[in-house]
């Protein structure tokens, strides 16, 4: 999909903004937690700069709008574009003042948007948001580094520890749009994690593109088990979550800091995409069907209660029937506790877009995307049975309809199973830890009660 078909299909005349002093600004945020760590801590600058800002309202009715944008995929590509133009009609109706667009979309094709969207004000990458400020009138501070207006629940947050990759794999077009990986310094981060800390945030998921090579820009070595170390010793962090890792050149000394610590989840999020060797080479993993399974086994050897996420991938160019057996049979034998998928879609720019025809059609990608989900639901099914009758901690996030809605340290916010417990006859906080009996599961979610305590 290009950007100019897509946009194409959502039309919408230009309009010049109406003079007036701006008062609340709106934030829409498209993508990954990576793009909302940096809306909130544009939001940090725009209040210090004396707006209202509000991040995904209900209703987005303020008079100044900023779309921050996700470009990794084609139907993350559209969603964004929907978006804009919603937006852009919405200022040519006289209800928007401003509009303008940041993140990876308009990172990525600058110029092509520039031509298309001419409603919006101003366009700006994911590095620039100093230019956002002053467009409005206003300065960056500084001072405020690294300082967030969190807009998760007030008990946990994202922590991004780099940006950028070194990896290139031939599907993946977040290098071209970030650039190469750049490791926010250590002591930043501790402090970052510190200030969260006094604002009452207990849970802390760790993500980066790639955060396993934490550290090799800045201290010449893999730092992120020192890091995580670090970070675990901080009084009042509870938990922490990793994200987004890379089995190629694991630091290993990373599972024994999880071991130490009672507060690091046991829960690793790890990209695999795939498990046939030539599919593997293909995509440039640079690792091997064998050592895969050998990084799998020992894994769960050395930690073994640790619940394993990973992201697979159908229909890379040159996936044979074969290749996804294969696949199969891998996702059998691994039993990935936590399991995304996707059909290849082609990005232009990337190698496998310049080097391969992407020659399988989207019915197949699609029925072998089917298929290995339906196989994932039932080994998802299987792992929550195995809860039932345990005592988990959970914490709470939210009350929804008959339920107090929580999540065990083997659960990731948004994109993970949920312990559901009655509101009635119960009377829990948001933010707390409670001891939960797991009493009934399904495939997505658990059910329990309070243990009594003493």
């Amino acid at each position: 999909m290009t950007i100019s078909s897509s946009i194409a299909k959502h039309t919408a005349p230009s309009l010049i903004g109406r003079a007036g002093g701006e008062s609340v600004i709106d934030i829409l945020t498209m993508g990954c937690s990576k793009n909302l760590v940096d809306s909130e801590r544009l939001m940090a600058q725009l209040r210090q700069a004396g707006f209202i800002v509000r991040h995904d309202p209900e209703v987005a009715d303020g008079d100044i709008c900023v779309v921050n944008t996700c470009g990794f995929i084609g139907d993350a590509k559209e969603e964004s574009i929907n978006v804009i133009l919603e937006q852009g009609q919405r200022k040519q109706d006289g209800g928007l003042r401003k509009l303008y667009v940041m993140g990876c979309l308009s990172q990525r094709y600058l110029s092509e948007l520039q031509a298309e969207i001419p409603e919006v004000d101003g366009w700006y990458g994911k590095f620039d948001w100093p230019r956002l400020l002053e467009d409005l009138g206003k300065g960056w501070d500084e001072n405020l580094k690294p300082s967030r207006v969190i807009t998760t629940p007030s008990h946990y947050a994202y922590i991004k520890i780099s940006e950028g990759c070194n990896r290139h794999c031939a599907y993946c077009a977040i290098p071209i749009i970030t650039g190469a990986h750049v490791s926010r310094p250590m002591e930043e981060i501790l402090d970052e994690v510190r200030q969260l800390v006094a604002v009452g945030v207990k849970e802390f998921n760790i993500i980066a593109q790639e955060l396993t090579f934490y550290g090799v820009d800045l201290y010449h070595r893999r730092a992120i088990a020192e890091l995580i170390d670090r970070m675990a010793d901080i009084k009042g962090v509870e938990w922490i979550r990793l994200h987004y890792g890379y089995p190629t050149d694991f630091p290993w000394e990373l599972l024994d800091v999880i071991n130490r610590h009672a507060n690091i989840c046991r829960y690793l999020d790890i990209a695999l995409q795939h498990i046939s060797n030539p599919v593997l080479t293909a995509m440039r993993r640079h690792i091997t069907k064998e050592e895969t399974y050998a990084f799998v086994e020992r894994i769960r050897r050395e930690v073994p209660d640790i619940h394993l996420r990973t992201t697979l991938m159908v229909g890379h160019p040159g996936e044979t029937e074969e290749a996804f057996e294969e696949l199969l049979v891998f996702t059998r034998w691994a039993r990935f506790e936590r399991m995304g998928a996707f059909a290849y879609s082609e990005e232009e720019g990337t190698y496998s877009a310049e080097n391969y025809a992407d020659d399988i059609p989207e019915e197949v990608k699609q029925t072998r995307l089917s298929k290995l989900m339906r196989l994932q639901q039932r080994i998802s099914g299987e792992v929550q049975e195995a809860k039932i009758g345990t005592t988990q901690r959970v914490i709470i996030d939210r009350i929804e309809g008959e339920y107090y809605v929580g999540r065990t340290q083997y659960d990731s916010p948004e994109v993970d199973p949920e312990v559901l417990i009655p509101v009635e006859g119960n009377t829990l906080t948001i933010g707390q830890f409670y001891p939960i009996i797991i009493n009934n599961a399904d495939e997505f979610d658990l059910y329990g009660t309070p243990a009594l305590t003493e």
